[in-house]
């Protein structure tokens, strides 16, 4: 039977809608993998698109049916409405899901679809139209008596209007893209020098991400909390918001960690934000699921930011605890159903906390990394230590972080009653999640994990910035950490031997004698112990002060084998676990952010490798490297020029952002290896200096 509604989102739904065969998910990565979940379990049919640089794709796999549309950039396939409407007619996809990110808040979209005779599984385009435009959707908020920062609403003609602009608005303030999101297209300015270039840098990042340059001005909040409402409502006019998400954990204007419900709102804060969400939604006549977004200070003061008209990222630490699935929502209010959940339905379940498992380096400052995942191995999805664990994904293990996309690798969500036991769950989670063949930002999730001022709730957009101040450096193990890495790599050594001699028959016989004393060196700290136990028996761990004498003793219990890349086991009935990677006589352990390379010997041992010489690390001094995969867009020296601390010396992009290196101490450019256009990979020279 033929879906019957032709109208997308104007008017109401046809009467005698049902719901649709066959929908095609206009996006690629993980939440054309998340839709077509939704899909299935509600017998719908899927077409997955994808681009040449995604034919091999997790979605496409998914899907029931695949369709190529054009090559690797998003300009050239991903952002095409004609070639998405093709693939909509050569499948006989009735109804089209935008997901998060390319054409999902573009008006054109569901208008061109609509003409087509095709659904747009989302907003109207007028409700698009008027919140998809951050200068529009400020206006309208204002007039549907939101509560709004102060800024000026008009366009920004250039850099000098900007710098005068932001005068007047009063520093620090945000030069944000109109037409942005995704945290591209945003700059903090706190004089007028970064507020001439933060125009530039926001233009260029808005005309290349969303195709149009123009920026606005506000007042940067100093201090804040970025809270947001989940609407959602149907073509009937229904409209009920499912509680809030904190979003504050940031950084470049980028989430990074999510969570439901906020640790700052009470009841009645919650209430006015939702009310306000929903009489935004109202006033502009939404119909799905939506985001309303607000900058909240901690005296639970708020101000409307912006709407998203797409499901979010995020998205799910909503469904978490509210237990409302909202694709399926999505799909059935285009459809024409009635929104069959009322406001005093939604009642809010536990905690959910979700991190953002990014292809970058934390120890080079977050950039970006591309490559091969030579090894994926998420924690298993379900229930886990008394909550859940979720993991929304779009790879595999073989899969490429590709330079045209979002480096985003998964998204991992952990449920549980409490804040504290969802994030004991998450940081559980991290340490079990195993990536290799790219850097990416488990470390840093996990160090976050940890850190008191997380843990307590006390949460600001500046969070990162405050805590990392220099940037991201691994937990260095000490006390109590530093005895569990120790360990866990002598019972790993231990078990290794004992296998060793149960092979080579070596296990028996009175006169037998092994030593138990090992030396652990945990990065630079040496631990001494005696180690006890045998396979398939617990392994008992007793340190030892410096003058010999026993003290703290840990107890070990694992299924670990050699070649495992985690180590699961108990430590003293705490489940615990520890990532083990083999080098050179070693092991690289990492658990709860802490990184060291363990090394493990007999007394003998540690005395010879004590007089091991060290390998000094070439000088770079003299050289600016690329410090990511990217592609270079200008050149600001040359040759014998003069450079000062601080001076722009190149723009290299990567992943759509434009990131400026500069000058780390005065000097005098001796060569330029590089030109713009060029293509570099990691640490590649890009100038000397003499």
């Amino acid at each position: 039977m033929f879906f019957p509604i032709i109208k997308t989102g104007v008017g109401p739904p046809v009467p005698g809608a049902c719901m649709f065969k066959k929908i095609l998910i206009a996006n690629r990565g993980e939440i054309a993998c998340r839709i077509i979940k939704s899909a299935h379990k509600l017998g719908i049919k899927t077409v997955a698109v994808y681009s040449e640089a995604d034919k091999d794709g997790l979605h496409v796999e998914m899907a029931d049916e695949a369709i190529g549309i054009g090559p690797p950039p998003a300009a050239q396939s991903y952002l095409l409405i004609d070639k998405i409407i093709d693939a909509c007619r050569s499948t006989g996809a009735q109804a089209v899901h935008p997901g998060y990110g390319f054409l999902s808040e573009r008006p054109a979209f569901p208008i061109a679809l609509e003409k087509a005779g095709i659904v747009f599984i989302g907003p109207n385009a007028r409700a698009i139209a008027a919140m998809g435009d951050k200068i529009e959707s400020k206006r309208a908020a204002a007039k549907a008596k939101v509560s709004t920062v102060p800024g000026y609403l008009g366009e920004i003609r250039d850099a000098k209007h900007a710098v005068e602009i932001a005068a007047e608005v009063g520093y620090p303030v945000m030069i944000k893209a109109s037409a942005g999101g995704g945290g591209k297209g945003m700059r903090i300015a706190y004089g007028p020098k970064e507020a001439e270039e933060g125009f530039g840098l926001a233009s260029s990042e808005a005309r290349s991400s969303f195709g149009d340059d123009r920026v606005f001005i506000e007042k940067f909040i100093e201090n804040p909390r970025h809270i947001e409402i989940q609407v959602l409502g149907d073509k009937l006019g229904n409209i009920i918001y499912l509680g809030e998400r904190e979003c504050s954990i940031q950084r470049r204007n980028q989430k990074v960690i999510e969570e439901a419900p906020s640790p700052l709102l009470d009841p009645k804060t919650r209430k006015a934000m939702g009310e306000q969400a929903v009489a935004l939604a109202r006033a502009v006549g939404y119909d799905s699921a939506g985001t309303v977004e607000f900058v909240a200070g901690q005296d639970r003061s708020f101000y409307f930011l912006e709407m998203n008209t797409r499901l979010q990222v995020e998205h799910p630490v909503t469904e978490l605890v509210t237990g409302i699935d909202l694709v399926e929502q999505m799909i059935r209010q285009a459809a024409g159903e009635k929104l069959k959940i009322k406001q005093a339905d939604v009642k809010l379940n536990g905690w959910a906390i979700e991190s953002r498992v990014y292809a970058e380096d934390p120890n080079r400052n977050f950039l970006p990394s591309i490559g091969r995942l030579t090894r994926y191995r998420p924690p298993q999805e379900g229930a886990a230590l008394g909550g859940t664990i979720r993991n929304d994904t779009g790879v595999f293990e073989g899969a490429e972080i590709s330079v045209y996309y979002d480096p985003m690798i998964a998204k991992l969500v952990t449920h549980a009653a409490t804040r504290e036991a969802a994030i004991d769950l998450q940081s559980h989670a991290l340490d079990a999640f195993v990536i290799d063949g790219v850097e990416h930002n488990i470390p840093f999730l996990s160090a976050v994990m940890q850190h008191p001022r997380w843990r307590e709730g006390r949460l600001s957009t500046g969070f990162i910035a405050e805590e990392f101040k220099g940037g991201f450096k691994p937990r260095v193990p000490k006390g109590k950490e530093l005895q569990l890495l120790a360990a866990v790599a002598i019972a790993i050594d231990h078990l290794g031997n004992a296998r060793r001699r149960q092979i080579t028959d070596q296990m028996g016989g009175p006169a037998v004698r092994f030593a138990s004393r090992r030396i652990a060196m945990v990065g630079n700290e040496r631990v001494e112990a005696l180690v006890e136990g045998s396979l398939g028996a617990p392994i008992q761990v007793t340190f030892l002060d410096r003058d010999g004498q026993r003290r703290d003793t840990l107890k070990l219990q694992s299924d670990w084998w050699p070649g495992a890349p985690v180590w699961t086991g108990m430590v003293h009935d705490k489940p615990v676990c520890v990532q083990v990677r083999p080098v050179l006589n070693g092991y690289a352990l990492a658990h709860e952010g802490f990184n060291a390379r363990t090394y493990v010997y007999t007394t003998e041992e540690a005395n010879l490798a004590a007089l091991m010489p060290q390998k000094a690390a070439p000088d770079t001094s003299k050289l600016l490297l690329c410090p990511m995969p990217g592609l270079v867009k200008a050149i600001h020296v040359g040759p014998g020029q003069e450079i000062k601390v601080g001076d722009a010396l190149c723009v290299v992009e990567a992943m759509k952002m434009e990131n400026i290196l500069r000058a780390e101490r005065d000097g005098i450019v001796k060569a330029v290896k590089a030109k713009p256009g060029d293509s570099l990979a990691v640490d590649a020279v890009i100038m000397e200096f003499a």
